[in-house]
C-alpha cells in the first residue's frame, strides 16, 4: 500500500527509561476510516508508543507521519490541533462542574466584546453534539453525578468536538455492560463510517475480534506484526501476545473449602439506592465469586464489609462472633484486606516507589521498641512479598506510575498480603490486565485460598468468574438474586440472575 494510504505512520519509535527500554524500533501504521486493535500484555508498551503519539513523550528516535508528512508532537495541545484525541482508560473529569462545561472546557464558546461564556450556545452544540452521537444525558448535570459508563460517553463526544481524524480508545469497556458495549461499538461504527480511523486498545479478545479491522501485537517493547482481524483467533492472539501457547486460562486448584468464617446476615445500606438484605456465607480456602452488571452494588457492598460505607442493618460475623466493622482499621483488626476496583484513585499512590507503596499497609510491624522504623527488616519483608508474585519493575524505588497496570496490581497483593490476612475481598482484580498477567494474578488467588485464605472476587468478566470461583453469589439492583455451586454455574444462568429485578 502507497504510504500517502496511511493517515499515521509511526515508523522505528524508541523509548528508553532508567533501566528499561520501554519501545525499542516500532512502527505502527493505520488506514484512514479503520478500527486499529492495538494489543500486548501489560509492559508491552502499549501505552508508551501511545503517549509518544500525544505528545506526552517524546520519542528519543523514530518518527511520525500525519497524512504522509512528518510532523512532531510536542505536547498533547498540538496533538489535538493535528486532529489526535485520546480516551485514558482512567478518566479523571471535573466532578463538580456540567457534563458540558467539562466537554468545552478550555474552549468555552463566549459572546460580546467583554467575551463572556455564552451557556446557551454551549448547551446548544452539546446537545447537537450528544444527538449526531446518540447520547442520551442533561448537559447540565454535574459529572461526579454520572457513572463511570456515561462519563466515558462523554469523554468520546469530546473527542469528536475537536473534529479528531484519529482517536485513541484505552480500555474503552472496561467498565461498560454488555448494553453500553452494544452503544460504544454503534459510536465507533459511525465514526469509521465518517473516516474517523480508531486506536482500539483492549484486553478482550472478542471485542477486537469482532470491531477492529487490523490488529497489532505487541511485546516486550517490540512489534511482532499486523494481521487482518479476519484472520485472526483467539487462540493465535494469545499464542502471539505471550509468545507461548495458553493451553489454559485458569491454573489447577486444590483448595477445598472448610468451616464458615464470615457470615453476613441482613445486610443493608444507609443508601436507600443500594444495597438490601443482603445474606451469604464465606468459608475457609473458598473463592466465592460476586457477579451481576454495572449498577448491582457489589463494590458497595464490599466496601461495607471493610467498613468504608455504613450499613443501616444486619449483621457481619467472623469465627462466629458478631463483629461491628465501622472502619478499616476496624476490618484490618479482623484479618481483612481490600484490592479496590480503581487501582490508580484509591489504590496506588503514584508519587512513591514500589517499595514505599508495597510496605504503606503494614508500616506497624516494623516499628521498633524505639519508635523508628527498622528499615532492614521492611526492605527485606516488602521487597521478597513484590518479587515473590514477579513484579517487573526496574528496581524498588523506580515510581509504581511508571510500572504498567498489571504489575502495579501486583503491587498492591503484596501491599495487603504483608498484613497477612484470613479474608481477601478483591474487587476487579484483573481488569485491564492482559491475559499473561491475568493467569499469574489467578494463580496468586488459587495459591492463595489452598493456603486457607477466604477470598471474595467481584468480577464482570464471566469466564473468570467460571474459571475462579467455587461459588458464585449474584447481585442485581442491589439485592442477592441467587447463589450458584460451581457445578450448577452456566453464563446463561448468571446472566438471567443478574436480569432479575
Amino acid at each position: 500500500m502507497p504510504e500517502e494510504q496511511y493517515w499515521l505512520e509511526m515508523k522505528s519509535i524508541t523509548k528508553e527509561f532508567p533501566g528499561v527500554k520501554a519501545l525499542d524500533g516500532v512502527t505502527l501504521q493505520v488506514k484512514p476510516g479503520t478500527v486499529h486493535a492495538l494489543m500486548g500484555e501489560n509492559g508491552a508498551g502499549k501505552s508508551t508508543l501511545m503517549k509518544c503519539l500525544f505528545g506526552i513523550y517524546h520519542p528519543d528516535d523514530g518518527e511520525i507521519l500525519l497524512n504522509g508528512q512528518k510532523t512532531v508532537i510536542n505536547n498533547s495541545s498540538e496533538a489535538l490541533q493535528y486532529g489526535i484525541s485520546m480516551i485514558h482508560q482512567e478518566l479523571h473529569p471535573i466532578p463538580h462542574r456540567s457534563v458540558m462545561e467539562n466537554i468545552w472546557l478550555g474552549r468555552f464558546p463566549t459572546k460580546g466584546p467583554l467575551k463572556f461564556i455564552d451557556h446557551k450556545k454551549m448547551r446548544e452544540d452539546t446537545i447537537k453534539l450528544f444527538k449526531q452521537l446518540d447520547i442520551d444525558i442533561d448537559p447540565d448535570i454535574l459529572v461526579g453525578k454520572l457513572s463511570v459508563s456515561k462519563v466515558q460517553s462523554i469523554e468520546i463526544a469530546k473527542a469528536v468536538s475537536f473534529n479528531s481524524k484519529l482517536i485513541v480508545m484505552d480500555e474503552p469497556t472496561s467498565s461498560l455492560t454488555s448494553v453500553e458495549v452494544e452503544h460504544l461499538f454503534r459510536i465507533i461504527n459511525e465514526l469509521r463510517s465518517n473516516g474517523v480511523s480508531i486506536i482500539y486498545i483492549s484486553h478482550k479478545m472478542e471485542e477486537i475480534l469482532r470491531i477492529s479491522d487490523e490488529v497489532t501485537i505487541m511485546r516486550d517493547g517490540k512489534k511482532i506484526g499486523t494481521w487482518p482481524a479476519k484472520e485472526m483467533t483467539t487462540d493465535l492472539i494469545i499464542s502471539r501476545m505471550v509468545g507461548r501457547d495458553l493451553e489454559q486460562r485458569f491454573p489447577e486448584r486444590h483448595n477445598h473449602p472448610g468451616e464458615v468464617i464470615l457470615k453476613a446476615t441482613g445486610l443493608t445500606s444507609v443508601d436507600p439506592k443500594s444495597f438490601k438484605d443482603i445474606s451469604f456465607e464465606l468459608r475457609k480456602g473458598e473463592i466465592l465469586g460476586i457477579g451481576g452488571l454495572v449498577g448491582a452494588q457489589r463494590t458497595e457492598l464490599v466496601e461495607a464489609l471493610f467498613g468504608l460505607r455504613e450499613i443501616s442493618s444486619g449483621t457481619i460475623s467472623i469465627h462466629g462472633k458478631e463483629v461491628k466493622i465501622k472502619s478499616p482499621g476496624d476490618a484490618k483488626k479482623y484479618g481483612m484486606a481490600l484490592l479496590t476496583e480503581e487501582r490508580r484513585a484509591t489504590g496506588i499512590l503514584p508519587v512513591l516507589s514500589v517499595h514505599e507503596n508495597g510496605a504503606v499497609a503494614n508500616l506497624d510491624a516494623y516499628v521498633t521498641p524505639y519508635m523508628l522504623l527498622d528499615e532492614r527488616k521492611k526492605k527485606a519483608e516488602v521487597n521478597e512479598k513484590i518479587e515473590k508474585l514477579r513484579t517487573k519493575t526496574p528496581n524498588m524505588k523506580a515510581l509504581i506510575m511508571n510500572l504498567s497496570g498489571g504489575n502495579q496490581q501486583k503491587v498492591l497483593l503484596a501491599r495487603w498480603l504483608l498484613t497477612n490476612p484470613d479474608i481477601l475481598l478483591l474487587d476487579e482484580p484483573t481488569r485491564g490486565i492482559d491475559v499473561g498477567a491475568k493467569f499469574e494474578i489467578y494463580s496468586i488467588i488459587a495459591d492463595l485460598a489452598e493456603q486457607g485464605k477466604s477470598i471474595i472476587v467481584i468480577s464482570s468478566e464471566m469466564p473468570e468468574l467460571l474459571g475462579m470461583s467455587d461459588r458464585i453469589m449474584v447481585m442485581s439492583e442491589g439485592r442477592l438474586t441467587g447463589i450458584l455451586d460451581r457445578e450448577q454455574a452456566t453464563e446463561q444462568e448468571i446472566m438471567r440472575l443478574a436480569a432479575q429485578h
